[in-house]
């Protein structure tokens, strides 16, 4: 997520600058050979306006959904944060002061729950974006994502005892088994007499409402974009960009008649028409670098920062004094 008022100028032109320079070549290339005779080149622009119409609708109503799905990925997050925040005071309280140490166990296998879902919602799918040259670019000078600087095996040695570490590593979905084991010993507090069945039923929603989260997230990361909506949008896409340059070859040489650009108006098809699908291409690349909310792009969730929240906040409860760091921003990018 940026955390600065907007990306820069700079960063901008820099992200796109690939993209810009296929703009210009394609500007460049028919215009020079219309300058040079070619003259049936060009074509009339009102077929490339109804195309740029058409265009327009499916890029945007792409982005929008781009939006949805981001913003989906924010609200659950923000439940898992409430949720969180709840099943840690109930359980807190249901068990009471003799029982720190059964609190405490609890309290760090959700922050292991909390750890292995983010590994899980960072691993990539063939369909995501960060493969994309100027994605890593912009990521290698930005900011590291954290879910690569170190692994999820390490990470649990934080949260668990060496013989749950090795059960949970041994699982495929590792945070569906920490969520059964918060369950089974929930089960197993109630059969002592520890909670009575009231205070199980709410610890056990509690539960619930992080296997909806979870569902939630994993619905998100495994399914993308349908890809017969991205795919007629790139290449609605691609021929509108090929197409604007001859469209408007015929508009900028009738431009300069009688006038003291008769003769070279026409070379100003050039920065013309690469900003016009500059700017199309441009909207099409920003919404696909939002569609998916969890690749480790600099305009994911930040479910770092959150997992982090969550586990001072937690931790904070259980009266610890060294509390771990909060994520900051870096160079205005959290994840």
């Amino acid at each position: 997520m940026h955390t600065g008022k907007r990306f820069t100028p700079l960063e901008f032109a820099k992200w796109t600058r690939k993209d810009t320079y296929w703009m210009l070549l394609l500007a460049t290339v028919p215009t020079i050979l219309y300058e040079l005779g070619l003259k049936f080149l060009a074509i009339p622009l009102a077929p490339v306006a109804i195309l740029g119409t058409s265009v327009a609708f499916i890029v945007g109503f792409k982005n929008n959904a781009s939006y949805s799905r981001l913003w989906e990925a924010r609200q659950i997050y923000g439940s898992i944060i409430n949720d969180s925040r709840s099943f840690a005071y109930t359980l807190r309280d249901a068990l009471g002061t003799d029982n720190n140490n059964i609190i405490q166990r609890m309290f760090y296998r959700h922050f292991a729950w909390l750890t292995a879902l983010r590994y899980q919602l960072r691993e990539p799918r063939s369909w995501e974006n960060m493969q994309r040259h100027s994605n890593q670019e912009f990521q290698k000078e930005h900011y590291n994502i954290p879910e690569r600087q170190t692994t999820l095996e390490d990470e649990l040695l934080k949260f668990l005892s060496h013989e749950e570490r090795q059960y949970i590593l041994s699982k495929k979905n590792r945070a569906t088994q920490l969520t059964a084991l918060q369950s089974e010993e929930l089960a197993a507090l109630r059969q002592k007499g520890l909670i009575n069945d009231f205070q199980w039923t709410q610890l056990q929603q509690g539960l619930m409402k992080f296997t909806d989260d979870q569902g939630r997230a994993e619905r998100i990361k495994n399914f993308p974009y349908p890809r017969n909506f991205s795919s007629i949008a790139t290449y609605l896409l691609f021929i509108f960009v090929v197409m604007v340059p001859f469209g408007l070859l015929r508009e900028f040489d009738k431009l300069g008649v009688g006038t003291f650009l008769e003769g070279y108006s026409i070379w100003l098809n050039i920065p013309f028409s690469a900003v016009v699908t500059w700017a199309f291409h441009t909207l099409d690349t920003v919404g696909e670098s939002s569609v998916n909310p969890f690749e480790g792009s600099a305009n994911d969730v930040p479910i770092t920062q959150i997992s982090r929240t969550i586990e001072i906040d937690m931790r904070d409860m259980l009266n610890e004094s060294a509390l771990p760091a909060p994520v900051m921003p870096e160079n205005n990018i959290v994840l």
